[in-house]
Protein backbone atom coordinates (compact mmCIF):
# COMPACT_ATOMS: atom_id res chain seq x y z
CA UNK A 1 0.00 0.00 0.00
CA UNK A 2 2.44 2.31 0.49
CA UNK A 3 4.59 1.89 -2.27
CA UNK A 4 1.49 3.09 -4.06
CA UNK A 5 1.76 6.37 -5.57
CA UNK A 6 1.27 9.30 -2.92
CA UNK A 7 -1.63 11.67 -2.94
CA UNK A 8 -0.49 14.88 -0.93
CA UNK A 9 -2.61 17.45 -0.14
CA UNK A 10 -2.08 21.18 1.32
CA UNK A 11 -3.66 24.63 1.10
CA UNK A 12 -0.22 26.30 -0.32
CA UNK A 13 1.28 24.25 -3.52
CA UNK A 14 5.31 24.37 -3.79
CA UNK A 15 4.99 26.70 -6.89
CA UNK A 16 2.71 30.50 -7.46
CA UNK A 17 2.79 31.45 -10.89
CA UNK A 18 2.82 35.37 -10.91
CA UNK A 19 1.58 37.84 -13.75
CA UNK A 20 5.02 38.45 -15.21
CA UNK A 21 5.31 35.11 -16.01
CA UNK A 22 7.83 34.08 -13.10
CA UNK A 23 7.57 30.80 -11.10
CA UNK A 24 8.02 31.18 -7.69
CA UNK A 25 8.60 28.73 -5.30
CA UNK A 26 6.16 28.38 -2.63
CA UNK A 27 7.33 29.99 0.86
CA UNK A 28 7.11 28.20 4.12
CA UNK A 29 8.32 25.55 6.45
CA UNK A 30 5.51 23.29 5.29
CA UNK A 31 6.11 23.84 1.58
CA UNK A 32 9.91 23.12 2.50
CA UNK A 33 8.82 20.11 4.36
CA UNK A 34 6.93 18.39 1.58
CA UNK A 35 9.31 19.19 -1.38
CA UNK A 36 11.62 16.95 0.48
CA UNK A 37 8.20 13.92 0.54
CA UNK A 38 8.00 14.87 -3.04
CA UNK A 39 11.03 14.66 -4.39
CA UNK A 40 11.58 11.34 -2.48
CA UNK A 41 8.39 9.57 -3.80
CA UNK A 42 6.35 9.69 -6.98
CA UNK A 43 3.60 12.17 -6.02
CA UNK A 44 0.72 14.30 -6.97
CA UNK A 45 0.68 17.37 -4.83
CA UNK A 46 -2.79 19.10 -4.52
CA UNK A 47 -3.31 22.16 -3.47
CA UNK A 48 -5.12 25.66 -3.95
CA UNK A 49 -4.59 28.00 -7.21
CA UNK A 50 -3.60 31.22 -4.73
CA UNK A 51 -3.07 33.63 -7.14
CA UNK A 52 -5.14 34.67 -11.10
CA UNK A 53 -2.14 33.29 -12.81
CA UNK A 54 -2.28 30.06 -10.30
CA UNK A 55 -6.32 29.93 -11.50
CA UNK A 56 -5.10 29.82 -15.07
CA UNK A 57 -2.80 27.58 -14.91
CA UNK A 58 -5.50 25.12 -13.61
CA UNK A 59 -7.79 25.68 -16.12
CA UNK A 60 -5.16 25.45 -18.71
CA UNK A 61 -4.44 22.30 -18.02
CA UNK A 62 -8.64 21.58 -17.04
CA UNK A 63 -8.25 20.67 -13.45
CA UNK A 64 -5.47 17.64 -14.24
CA UNK A 65 -2.56 17.21 -13.05
CA UNK A 66 0.24 19.08 -14.82
CA UNK A 67 4.17 19.64 -14.05
CA UNK A 68 5.75 22.25 -12.59
CA UNK A 69 9.68 22.95 -12.28
CA UNK A 70 9.90 24.66 -8.53
CA UNK A 71 12.96 27.18 -8.67
CA UNK A 72 16.04 25.35 -7.16
CA UNK A 73 13.89 22.38 -5.98
CA UNK A 74 13.14 20.12 -8.82
CA UNK A 75 10.10 18.57 -10.38
CA UNK A 76 6.65 17.99 -9.18
CA UNK A 77 2.82 16.81 -10.80
CA UNK A 78 0.63 19.22 -9.08
CA UNK A 79 -3.07 19.66 -9.36
CA UNK A 80 -4.27 23.12 -8.56
CA UNK A 81 -8.07 23.86 -7.42
CA UNK A 82 -9.49 27.20 -7.40
CA UNK A 83 -12.12 27.73 -4.95
CA UNK A 84 -14.84 30.28 -5.26
CA UNK A 85 -12.97 33.47 -4.52
CA UNK A 86 -15.48 34.71 -1.28
CA UNK A 87 -15.55 31.28 -0.16
CA UNK A 88 -11.71 31.11 0.01
CA UNK A 89 -11.53 34.32 1.72
CA UNK A 90 -13.72 33.14 4.70
CA UNK A 91 -11.32 29.99 4.82
CA UNK A 92 -8.72 31.51 4.92
CA UNK A 93 -8.94 35.14 6.70
CA UNK A 94 -11.53 34.45 8.78
CA UNK A 95 -11.13 30.42 10.55
CA UNK A 96 -7.84 29.43 9.26
CA UNK A 97 -5.67 32.62 10.02
CA UNK A 98 -6.70 34.08 12.88
CA UNK A 99 -9.13 31.68 14.00
CA UNK A 100 -7.10 28.42 14.36
CA UNK A 101 -3.70 30.01 14.20
CA UNK A 102 -4.36 32.18 17.44
CA UNK A 103 -5.88 29.16 19.16
CA UNK A 104 -3.04 26.81 18.33
CA UNK A 105 -0.50 29.51 19.12
CA UNK A 106 -2.43 30.31 22.37
CA UNK A 107 -2.39 34.53 20.79
CA UNK A 108 -5.93 35.12 21.73
CA UNK A 109 -6.75 38.05 24.71
CA UNK A 110 -9.35 36.16 25.81
CA UNK A 111 -10.90 38.91 27.66
CA UNK A 112 -10.97 41.14 24.16
CA UNK A 113 -11.36 38.42 21.79
CA UNK A 114 -12.43 36.74 19.61
CA UNK A 115 -16.08 37.60 19.15
CA UNK A 116 -17.95 34.56 17.63
CA UNK A 117 -20.83 35.82 15.56
CA UNK A 118 -22.61 34.82 12.93
CA UNK A 119 -19.73 35.88 10.25
CA UNK A 120 -17.50 33.73 12.09
CA UNK A 121 -20.05 30.17 11.98
CA UNK A 122 -20.71 31.24 7.85
CA UNK A 123 -17.41 31.51 7.64
CA UNK A 124 -16.53 28.18 8.92
CA UNK A 125 -19.94 26.57 7.00
CA UNK A 126 -19.47 28.33 3.74
CA UNK A 127 -15.54 29.11 3.70
CA UNK A 128 -13.17 26.34 5.43
CA UNK A 129 -15.94 23.75 4.64
CA UNK A 130 -16.30 24.86 0.92
CA UNK A 131 -12.58 25.04 0.65
CA UNK A 132 -11.87 21.63 2.40
CA UNK A 133 -14.84 20.25 -0.03
CA UNK A 134 -12.87 21.83 -3.27
CA UNK A 135 -9.83 20.07 -2.48
CA UNK A 136 -11.62 16.75 -1.52
CA UNK A 137 -13.35 16.02 -4.38
CA UNK A 138 -9.64 16.92 -6.05
CA UNK A 139 -8.21 13.90 -4.08
CA UNK A 140 -10.94 11.77 -4.91
CA UNK A 141 -10.80 12.51 -8.50
CA UNK A 142 -6.55 11.70 -8.10
CA UNK A 143 -7.41 8.55 -6.07
CA UNK A 144 -10.89 6.97 -8.14
CA UNK A 145 -9.37 4.24 -9.97
CA UNK A 146 -6.64 3.40 -7.00
CA UNK A 147 -6.98 0.63 -5.05
CA UNK A 148 -6.46 1.36 -1.12
CA UNK A 149 -4.97 4.71 -2.19
CA UNK A 150 -2.43 6.85 0.33
CA UNK A 151 -3.33 10.58 0.79
CA UNK A 152 -1.12 12.20 3.17
CA UNK A 153 -2.81 15.50 4.44
CA UNK A 154 -1.28 18.49 5.82
CA UNK A 155 -1.78 21.22 8.29
CA UNK A 156 -4.28 22.87 10.06
CA UNK A 157 -6.38 24.55 6.68
CA UNK A 158 -7.51 20.85 6.07
CA UNK A 159 -9.02 19.78 9.45
CA UNK A 160 -12.76 18.60 8.02
CA UNK A 161 -11.01 17.18 4.78
CA UNK A 162 -10.29 13.76 6.26
CA UNK A 163 -13.60 13.42 6.75
CA UNK A 164 -15.07 13.98 3.44
CA UNK A 165 -12.32 11.23 2.34
CA UNK A 166 -13.16 8.88 4.68
CA UNK A 167 -17.22 8.66 3.89
CA UNK A 168 -16.31 8.94 -0.02
CA UNK A 169 -13.48 5.89 0.38
CA UNK A 170 -13.14 4.06 3.24
CA UNK A 171 -10.62 1.74 1.69
CA UNK A 172 -8.45 4.89 1.60
CA UNK A 173 -5.18 5.40 4.05
CA UNK A 174 -5.16 8.62 5.55
CA UNK A 175 -2.27 10.65 7.42
CA UNK A 176 -2.18 13.87 8.40
CA UNK A 177 0.54 16.27 9.63
CA UNK A 178 0.09 18.96 11.65
CA UNK A 179 3.18 21.28 11.16
CA UNK A 180 1.55 24.12 14.00
CA UNK A 181 1.49 23.27 17.81
CA UNK A 182 -1.57 21.56 18.66
CA UNK A 183 -2.65 23.42 22.11
CA UNK A 184 -3.87 22.17 25.22
CA UNK A 185 -7.85 21.63 25.80
CA UNK A 186 -8.51 24.69 27.49
CA UNK A 187 -7.51 26.70 24.60
CA UNK A 188 -10.06 24.62 22.09
CA UNK A 189 -12.82 26.25 23.82
CA UNK A 190 -13.01 29.34 22.61
CA UNK A 191 -14.54 27.48 19.14
CA UNK A 192 -18.34 27.13 19.69
CA UNK A 193 -18.78 22.91 20.51
CA UNK A 194 -20.76 22.45 16.75
CA UNK A 195 -17.39 24.07 15.11
CA UNK A 196 -14.89 22.36 17.34
CA UNK A 197 -16.46 19.19 16.81
CA UNK A 198 -16.79 18.99 13.64
CA UNK A 199 -12.52 19.86 13.17
CA UNK A 200 -12.15 17.02 15.75
CA UNK A 201 -14.09 14.47 14.09
CA UNK A 202 -12.52 15.36 10.49
CA UNK A 203 -8.76 15.38 12.11
CA UNK A 204 -9.70 12.20 13.78
CA UNK A 205 -10.88 10.44 10.27
CA UNK A 206 -7.05 9.78 9.41
CA UNK A 207 -5.25 6.35 10.50
CA UNK A 208 -2.24 8.20 11.24
CA UNK A 209 -2.11 12.07 12.82
CA UNK A 210 1.70 13.46 13.36
CA UNK A 211 3.26 16.29 15.22
CA UNK A 212 6.36 17.87 15.29
CA UNK A 213 6.82 17.24 19.07
CA UNK A 214 5.75 14.81 21.91
CA UNK A 215 4.49 18.05 23.71
CA UNK A 216 2.11 18.82 21.06
CA UNK A 217 1.13 14.56 20.81
CA UNK A 218 0.44 14.75 24.19
CA UNK A 219 -1.61 17.76 23.85
CA UNK A 220 -3.92 16.23 21.50
CA UNK A 221 -4.47 12.99 22.94
CA UNK A 222 -5.19 15.23 26.06
CA UNK A 223 -7.80 16.92 24.37
CA UNK A 224 -9.55 13.75 22.74
CA UNK A 225 -10.06 12.85 26.22
CA UNK A 226 -10.95 16.59 27.56
CA UNK A 227 -13.39 17.38 24.61
CA UNK A 228 -14.47 14.58 23.33
CA UNK A 229 -14.56 12.07 26.01
CA UNK A 230 -12.69 9.34 24.17
CA UNK A 231 -10.77 6.28 24.69
CA UNK A 232 -7.44 7.34 24.42
CA UNK A 233 -4.11 4.74 25.06
CA UNK A 234 -1.91 7.36 26.23
CA UNK A 235 1.06 5.26 25.95
CA UNK A 236 0.41 3.53 22.77
CA UNK A 237 -0.32 7.07 21.42
CA UNK A 238 -3.88 5.49 20.11
CA UNK A 239 -7.29 7.24 20.49
CA UNK A 240 -10.03 4.64 19.83
CA UNK A 241 -13.12 6.40 17.90
CA UNK A 242 -15.62 5.00 15.68
CA UNK A 243 -14.03 1.34 16.06
CA UNK A 244 -11.41 2.15 14.47
CA UNK A 245 -7.65 2.64 16.33
CA UNK A 246 -6.42 6.33 14.89
CA UNK A 247 -2.40 6.22 15.76
CA UNK A 248 -1.01 9.70 17.37
CA UNK A 249 2.93 9.92 16.44
CA UNK A 250 5.64 12.68 16.24
CA UNK A 251 7.79 13.07 13.54
CA UNK A 252 10.41 16.08 13.93
CA UNK A 253 10.97 17.85 10.55
CA UNK A 254 14.97 17.78 10.02
CA UNK A 255 15.95 20.03 7.23
CA UNK A 256 18.11 19.15 3.94
CA UNK A 257 21.74 20.00 5.37
CA UNK A 258 22.82 19.97 1.75
CA UNK A 259 20.70 22.06 0.11
CA UNK A 260 21.32 24.76 2.90
CA UNK A 261 24.91 24.45 2.13
CA UNK A 262 24.44 25.09 -1.68
CA UNK A 263 22.98 27.87 -1.37
CA UNK A 264 25.16 28.82 1.45
CA UNK A 265 27.31 28.67 -1.78
CA UNK A 266 25.75 30.27 -4.80
CA UNK A 267 27.53 33.48 -6.00
CA UNK A 268 24.20 35.75 -5.18
CA UNK A 269 24.86 34.81 -1.77
CA UNK A 270 28.45 35.77 -1.57
CA UNK A 271 27.80 38.67 -3.07
CA UNK A 272 25.43 39.76 0.10
CA UNK A 273 28.23 38.25 2.52
CA UNK A 274 30.70 40.61 0.78
CA UNK A 275 28.60 43.74 2.17
CA UNK A 276 27.65 42.42 5.16
CA UNK A 277 31.42 41.72 5.90
CA UNK A 278 32.08 45.29 5.02
CA UNK A 279 29.55 47.17 7.10
CA UNK A 280 29.86 44.56 9.79
CA UNK A 281 30.57 45.53 13.49
CA UNK A 282 32.49 43.11 16.08
CA UNK A 283 29.09 41.95 16.90
CA UNK A 284 26.15 40.70 14.69
CA UNK A 285 22.99 39.40 16.47
CA UNK A 286 20.41 37.76 13.57
CA UNK A 287 16.46 36.77 13.34
CA UNK A 288 14.95 35.53 10.21
CA UNK A 289 11.23 35.17 10.43
CA UNK A 290 8.02 35.64 9.15
CA UNK A 291 6.20 39.09 10.95
CA UNK A 292 3.92 36.89 12.80
CA UNK A 293 2.74 37.91 16.00
CA UNK A 294 3.75 34.44 16.93
CA UNK A 295 7.43 35.01 16.36
CA UNK A 296 7.54 37.33 19.37
CA UNK A 297 9.65 40.09 17.67
CA UNK A 298 8.68 43.22 19.65
CA UNK A 299 9.62 41.49 22.85
CA UNK A 300 12.92 40.60 20.78
CA UNK A 301 13.59 44.13 20.68
CA UNK A 302 12.53 45.05 23.28
CA UNK A 303 15.64 42.80 25.19
CA UNK A 304 17.80 44.38 22.67
CA UNK A 305 16.82 47.44 24.14
CA UNK A 306 17.36 46.50 27.68
CA UNK A 307 20.36 44.80 27.05
CA UNK A 308 21.95 48.37 25.18
CA UNK A 309 21.02 50.31 28.34
CA UNK A 310 22.71 47.29 31.30
CA UNK A 311 25.66 47.24 28.89
CA UNK A 312 26.68 50.35 27.29
CA UNK A 313 30.16 48.83 26.29
CA UNK A 314 28.63 47.02 23.60
CA UNK A 315 26.86 50.26 22.07
CA UNK A 316 28.17 50.54 18.26
CA UNK A 317 30.35 47.65 18.40
CA UNK A 318 26.70 45.42 17.32
CA UNK A 319 24.37 45.41 14.77
CA UNK A 320 20.92 43.30 15.01
CA UNK A 321 19.52 42.22 11.80
CA UNK A 322 16.50 41.35 11.67
CA UNK A 323 15.27 40.06 8.16
CA UNK A 324 11.26 39.89 8.31
CA UNK A 325 9.04 38.85 5.79
CA UNK A 326 5.15 40.97 5.52
CA UNK A 327 3.01 37.45 6.39
CA UNK A 328 -1.01 37.77 5.77
CA UNK A 329 -0.71 41.47 5.72
CA UNK A 330 -5.08 41.18 4.68
CA UNK A 331 -5.70 39.92 8.53
CA UNK A 332 -5.80 43.14 10.74
CA UNK A 333 -3.95 41.77 13.81
CA UNK A 334 -0.83 41.39 11.43
CA UNK A 335 -0.88 44.83 9.32
CA UNK A 336 -0.98 46.37 13.06
CA UNK A 337 1.53 44.24 13.92
CA UNK A 338 4.00 44.91 10.92
CA UNK A 339 3.22 48.80 12.16
CA UNK A 340 4.62 48.12 15.52
CA UNK A 341 7.59 46.64 14.50
CA UNK A 342 8.64 49.37 12.57
CA UNK A 343 7.65 51.59 15.19
CA UNK A 344 9.78 49.88 18.10
CA UNK A 345 12.93 49.83 15.81
CA UNK A 346 12.16 53.59 15.39
CA UNK A 347 12.51 54.19 19.25
CA UNK A 348 15.49 51.71 19.41
CA UNK A 349 17.57 53.79 17.48
CA UNK A 350 16.68 57.03 18.20
CA UNK A 351 17.53 56.06 21.44
CA UNK A 352 20.89 54.60 21.09
CA UNK A 353 22.19 55.09 17.67
CA UNK A 354 24.70 57.96 16.76
CA UNK A 355 24.93 59.59 13.16
CA UNK A 356 27.09 56.41 11.90
CA UNK A 357 25.55 53.69 13.77
CA UNK A 358 21.69 52.59 13.95
CA UNK A 359 21.36 49.33 16.43
CA UNK A 360 18.34 47.63 14.65
CA UNK A 361 18.90 46.82 11.05
CA UNK A 362 14.94 45.73 9.53
CA UNK A 363 14.96 44.52 6.57
CA UNK A 364 11.31 43.70 5.46
CA UNK A 365 11.57 40.82 2.50
CA UNK A 366 11.79 37.61 1.88
CA UNK A 367 15.45 36.57 0.26
CA UNK A 368 16.57 33.57 0.80
CA UNK A 369 20.24 34.25 -0.27
CA UNK A 370 20.64 36.96 1.59
CA UNK A 371 19.01 35.74 4.83
CA UNK A 372 22.25 32.51 4.08
CA UNK A 373 25.07 35.07 4.10
CA UNK A 374 23.58 36.33 7.38
CA UNK A 375 23.51 32.98 8.99
CA UNK A 376 26.78 32.53 7.91
CA UNK A 377 28.26 35.28 9.94
CA UNK A 378 25.78 35.78 13.02
CA UNK A 379 27.19 35.79 16.73
CA UNK A 380 24.12 35.54 18.26
CA UNK A 381 20.98 34.10 16.38
CA UNK A 382 17.41 34.72 18.35
CA UNK A 383 14.75 32.66 18.02
CA UNK A 384 12.59 33.54 20.81
CA UNK A 385 9.26 33.00 19.48
CA UNK A 386 6.35 32.21 21.82
CA UNK A 387 5.15 28.98 20.14
CA UNK A 388 6.37 27.90 17.19
CA UNK A 389 5.60 24.30 15.57
CA UNK A 390 8.97 23.38 14.91
CA UNK A 391 11.20 26.61 13.74
CA UNK A 392 13.57 25.51 10.58
CA UNK A 393 15.46 28.67 11.12
CA UNK A 394 16.63 27.35 14.51
CA UNK A 395 18.38 24.23 12.70
CA UNK A 396 19.67 25.69 9.32
CA UNK A 397 21.58 28.92 11.14
CA UNK A 398 23.97 26.51 12.75
CA UNK A 399 24.18 24.41 9.54
CA UNK A 400 26.19 26.82 7.58
CA UNK A 401 27.23 30.10 10.61
CA UNK A 402 31.20 29.96 10.91
CA UNK A 403 31.86 31.83 13.59
CA UNK A 404 30.69 29.50 16.65
CA UNK A 405 27.44 31.47 16.59
CA UNK A 406 25.24 31.25 19.93
CA UNK A 407 21.75 30.08 20.13
CA UNK A 408 19.17 32.16 21.69
CA UNK A 409 16.04 29.68 21.77
CA UNK A 410 12.93 29.46 23.23
CA UNK A 411 11.78 26.94 25.22
CA UNK A 412 8.24 27.28 23.66
CA UNK A 413 9.62 26.09 19.42
CA UNK A 414 9.09 22.61 18.79
CA UNK A 415 13.14 22.70 17.88
CA UNK A 416 14.02 22.95 21.16
CA UNK A 417 12.73 19.26 22.05
CA UNK A 418 15.76 18.13 20.19
CA UNK A 419 17.97 21.59 20.47
CA UNK A 420 17.86 23.09 23.76
CA UNK A 421 21.11 20.90 25.24
CA UNK A 422 23.01 23.16 23.43
CA UNK A 423 21.48 26.29 22.95
CA UNK A 424 20.76 29.07 25.58
CA UNK A 425 17.22 28.40 26.66
CA UNK A 426 14.78 31.13 27.39
CA UNK A 427 11.48 32.32 28.37
CA UNK A 428 10.34 33.78 25.69
CA UNK A 429 8.27 36.17 27.48
CA UNK A 430 10.66 36.93 30.35
CA UNK A 431 12.68 39.87 28.81
CA UNK A 432 15.59 40.34 31.00
CA UNK A 433 16.22 36.82 31.05
CA UNK A 434 16.42 37.50 27.04
CA UNK A 435 18.30 40.37 27.91
CA UNK A 436 20.88 38.42 29.65
CA UNK A 437 21.24 35.53 27.34
CA UNK A 438 22.48 37.88 24.41
CA UNK A 439 24.94 39.52 27.30
CA UNK A 440 26.19 35.75 28.01
CA UNK A 441 26.12 34.57 23.91
CA UNK A 442 28.65 37.27 23.59
CA UNK A 443 30.80 36.84 26.58
CA UNK A 444 31.00 33.49 26.72
CA UNK A 445 34.56 31.91 26.28
CA UNK A 446 35.15 30.66 22.76
CA UNK A 447 35.93 26.71 23.73
CA UNK A 448 32.48 27.04 24.84
CA UNK A 449 30.77 28.55 22.19
CA UNK A 450 32.72 25.60 20.05
CA UNK A 451 31.32 23.13 21.76
CA UNK A 452 27.49 24.15 21.54
CA UNK A 453 27.84 25.14 18.08
CA UNK A 454 29.27 21.46 17.62
CA UNK A 455 26.69 19.44 19.34
CA UNK A 456 24.00 21.88 17.25
CA UNK A 457 25.43 20.96 14.28
CA UNK A 458 25.61 16.76 14.99
CA UNK A 459 21.87 16.97 15.90
CA UNK A 460 20.86 18.66 12.76
CA UNK A 461 22.79 17.17 10.20
CA UNK A 462 22.06 13.68 12.00
CA UNK A 463 18.86 13.26 9.95
CA UNK A 464 17.19 14.51 6.52
CA UNK A 465 13.77 15.32 5.15
CA UNK A 466 14.50 11.42 3.66
CA UNK A 467 14.37 10.23 7.40
CA UNK A 468 11.33 11.93 8.30
CA UNK A 469 9.24 10.48 5.06
CA UNK A 470 10.94 6.96 5.78
CA UNK A 471 9.75 7.49 9.23
CA UNK A 472 5.81 8.19 8.52
CA UNK A 473 5.61 5.62 5.28
CA UNK A 474 6.95 2.98 8.02
CA UNK A 475 4.27 3.42 10.15
CA UNK A 476 1.88 3.68 7.44
CA UNK A 477 3.00 0.46 6.32
CA UNK A 478 3.15 -1.16 10.28
CA UNK A 479 -0.51 0.07 10.19
CA UNK A 480 -2.02 -1.16 6.88
CA UNK A 481 -0.73 -4.38 7.77
CA UNK A 482 -2.50 -4.75 10.93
Amino acid sequence: MADAPLVLVSNRGPVTFEANGEIRRGTGGLVTALIGLASHRDVTWVASAMTDEDIEAAARNEGRPFTVHAPGAGEYSVKLVASEPDAYDRFYNIIANPMLWFIQHYLWDLSNAPDIRRNETEAFEFGYNVVNEDLARAVLEEIEDVDEPVVMVHDYHLYTLPGLIRRARPDAFLHHFVHIPWSQSDSWRVLPSAMRDDIYRGILSNDIIGFHTRSYRLNFLQCCDDLLGLEVDFDRGVVHCDDREVWVRAYPLPIDAGAVQAVAERPRTEEFEAELLRRRRDFLILRVDRADLSKNVLRGFGAFDVFLEQHPEFRERITFIAQLMPSRTDVPEYAEYLERIEAVVAVVNHRHGSPDWMPIQLKLRDDLEEAVAAYKHYDVLMVNAMFDGMNLVAKEGPMVNERAGVSILSENTGAHEELGEYALSVNPFDIQELADSIHAALTMPPEERHRRHEGLRSIVTARNPGDWVDDQLADIRRKAAL
